[in-house]
């Protein structure tokens, strides 16, 4: 599997999208479960699978970073969540996704 390399976050979303990552995803406090935009479809960290991410710092804000994950779900689904992390990060978000599965990269990989 190769990883790409994005510059931006909206590139990152864009490449994804590209690649077949066409859901998104929004946590749901209440639930915290996180909601397909599209299907309205909920799921929780052991449906899902986290394929690839990408951070980014801004680059007149060090402090203003966010993630971008490729998702996939158990039922097919592949999306992005984004995020923000470090001082700012959304505490039920980071929770959450720490529970959500790393895919393994297959052997000779590159990173």
């Amino acid at each position: 599997m190769k990883i790409n390399r994005y510059t931006t976050v909206v590139h990152a979303v864009e490449g994804l999208k590209q690649r077949g990552y066409i859901t998104e995803f929004k946590l749901d406090k209440e639930s915290n479960r996180m909601q397909s935009l599209k299907s309205k479809k909920f799921y929780r960290p052991a449906d899902m699978e986290i394929v690839e991410y990408h951070r980014f710092e801004g680059i007149s804000n060090p402090s203003d970073m966010s993630i971008v994950f490729a998702i996939e779900t158990n039922d097919g689904n592949k999306g992005i969540v984004v995020s923000t992390y470090g001082m700012y990060a959304e505490m039920k978000m980071v929770e959450f996704m720490d529970k959500v599965k790393i895919k393994e990269r297959s052997a000779g990989a590159n990173s």
